[in-house]
């Protein structure tokens, strides 16, 4: 007979101060990021202005406690925001993320106070902006086989850092970032070790910004880094816990991904839902065709589905800091399903649509190029259903 499992809640409780975020960063996004969305899109701008003013809003250390900089909220209202931010620009909400769950996140569960102090105060405060840094341009989902390397030099105060890292976003503008590389290499995923670089000293060379098809705003290039001295101090976790700081880290970011994927869908659907409605053919509205009909039935109910998976994640997240435990199989199923939902979607709304959404006079073609990373970055889509299989079947 099967293990009894123990039930899990779907659903989670806006609290007031919940409510009052979400209307503040929904009424943000509307009036400051919707109407410069398109132009920093076509520019691939990074978007500073409206960063800070994320920042002065306590947006970019939304779990990280007061005393740090941060506002001292939950996993909730992370994914709140994150949705609202989604719907108005994926860039903006990429930005917010990386700050969050792949920066943030990482320093509160392994830095040391004087880390904290040094390097998370004033990236949570929105003051500096932070970055995460762990692909290279022939090391992806494989993190074992990382070229770069650290080596800790005679006097036993410094690592030299050499290498090269792609794909890392907020890399041209970043003042901080987490950096794993191998100092053991011939122990694999136990050779890596996390050190946290202050972009300002020398040896940080920010290589070319990536031409993306999607979130085109949130700025992407590669880091090279030539005989970097980084002081044995700003390792973050021990040395060779490196993949495990990485791993930990990418649970959140998961979490977060999955919300900017449903912000994405939501604003393609609502769009549609207008459009359906305004658009006629045939002497009626498109909406009155069961072809669009059933599109539209298939795109409302992923997205309910994606937003209960986020919030089982939410509540396993909440759960482990708690106990300590990981909620790695909760994220992958959330960001697994939002992300392909945000492709579904926008399909679907480029579709229904027709040559007009097509066109970069309308958003849904924005909205559709934008979706596609969700089911690549932090994980593509294939290694999340090796996580929650090897999860199931009690694989390592």
């Amino acid at each position: 007979m099967a293990a009894a499992v123990e039930p899990t809640s779907l659903t989670l409780t806006l609290t007031d101060e919940h409510l009052a975020l979400q209307k503040a960063v929904r009424d943000f996004a509307q009036k400051e990021i919707v109407p410069i969305a398109a132009e920093y899109d076509e520019s691939g701008e990074f978007p500073l202005a409206t960063v800070r003013k994320m920042g002065e809003m306590g947006l970019m250390g939304i779990e990280v406690p007061e005393e740090y900089g941060g506002a001292g909220m939950d996993a909730l209202a992370y994914v709140l925001t994150m949705v609202e931010i989604a719907k108005a620009d994926a860039s903006h909400s990429t930005i917010v993320s990386v700050n969050n769950s792949l920066y943030c996140h990482g320093l509160m569960k392994f830095g040391t106070e004087a880390q904290k102090q040094q390097f998370l105060v004033p990236v949570a405060s929105g003051e500096k902006i932070g970055a995460y840094s762990l692909t290279e341009p022939m090391s992806g989902s494989d993190a074992a086989t990382m070229a770069s390397r650290a080596v800790l030099n005679e006097a036993g105060t410094h690592y030299v850092i050499n290498g090269r890292k792609s794909w890392v976003t907020s890399g041209p503008v970043a003042d901080y970032l987490v950096l794993f590389t191998m100092t053991e290499p011939e122990k694999g995923n136990k050779g890596i070790s996390a050190f946290l670089i202050d972009a300002q000293q020398p040896g940080f060379i920010r290589g070319k910004k990536e031409p993306k098809m999607g979130i085109r705003a949130s700025a992407t290039s590669e880091i090279v880094y030539d005989n970097y001295l980084c002081p044995v101090e700003n390792m973050l976790g021990k040395p060779g816990e490196g993949f495990k700081v990485a791993m930990t880290v990418l649970d959140a970011g998961r979490i977060g991904i999955a919300s900017q994927a449903l912000g994405i869908a939501e604003a393609a659907y609502e769009a549609t839902l207008q459009y359906a409605r305004e658009r006629t053919a045939f002497g009626d509205p498109i909406g009155a065709f069961q072809m669009t009909q059933a599109k539209i039935a298939d795109m409302k109910t992923r997205i309910e589905a994606s937003r209960q998976l986020i919030y089982n994640a939410v509540l396993a997240k909440e759960r482990g800091k708690k106990t300590g435990g990981r909620y790695t199989t909760e994220a992958s199923m959330a960001k697994l399903f939002a992300s392909e939902t945000a492709m579904f979607v926008t399909h679907a709304a480029v579709q229904i649509h027709g040559g007009i959404g097509y066109s970069k006079e309308y958003p849904v073609e924005r909205y559709f190029r934008d979706a596609k990373i969700t089911e690549i970055y932090e994980g593509t889509s294939e290694i999340q259903r090796l996580v929650i299989a090897r999860a199931e079947l009690g694989l390592r």
